[in-house]
């Protein structure tokens, strides 16, 4: 078992474990699974930033990455985080394993503040952005629709730097 960078050969891999989160959940507020076009399309638009794989037999069996959550220069030391996992590789540790590598990652590259955007009624994920030191910083009530339902979403944040006049913008990854 590994944590490595991900590349394009794992595009199919992780977009499998994507698929049944937009298709029989709200943890994804997409409503049709993009295409492998279209992920290849996601995965090339964030190359400055942290994509990882968890690899255990040549399997993929999960994935992390970040984005930048806003465009405008001064929220440049901001970044997002996602992480998906097969469901073989949920309950081991897996998850925190991937979040706490692409933190470090993040942290290396001079981002100051990490975020996490998580469904409300999703709370097994807010439960585990919580033990991983975010907190909660705000809530938008029904702002998602899907399977005929009114969905929240709430972001959370983590500290990875604080204090100080940056010298730089982060590095690309």
């Amino acid at each position: 078992m590994a944590i490595r960078p991900a590349n394009l050969s794992d595009i199919p891999a992780m977009l499998e474990i994507y698929r049944p989160f937009v298709e029989n959940t709200t943890v994804s507020f997409e409503y049709t699974v993009p295409t492998q076009a279209e992920f290849i399309q996601r995965f090339q638009a964030h190359r400055g930033m942290p994509w990882l794989v968890w690899e255990e037999n040549r399997q993929v069996l999960g994935y992390t990455y970040a984005g930048l959550p806003w465009s405008r220069a001064a929220y440049r030391w901001c970044a997002e985080s996602s992480v998906y996992l097969a469901p073989q590789a949920r309950g081991r540790g897996i998850g925190r394993q991937l979040m706490t590598t692409l933190e470090e990652e993040l942290s290396s590259l001079g981002y100051r503040r990490l975020y996490a955007v998580v469904t409300g009624e999703n709370q097994a994920s807010i439960a585990f952005h919580q033990a991983l030191g975010f907190v909660p910083r705000a809530e938008f009530p029904q702002c998602g629709w899907k399977f005929g339902r009114w969905l929240s979403v709430v972001w959370l944040e983590k500290t990875l730097a604080s204090g100080g006049c940056p010298q730089a913008f982060p590095q690309t990854w």
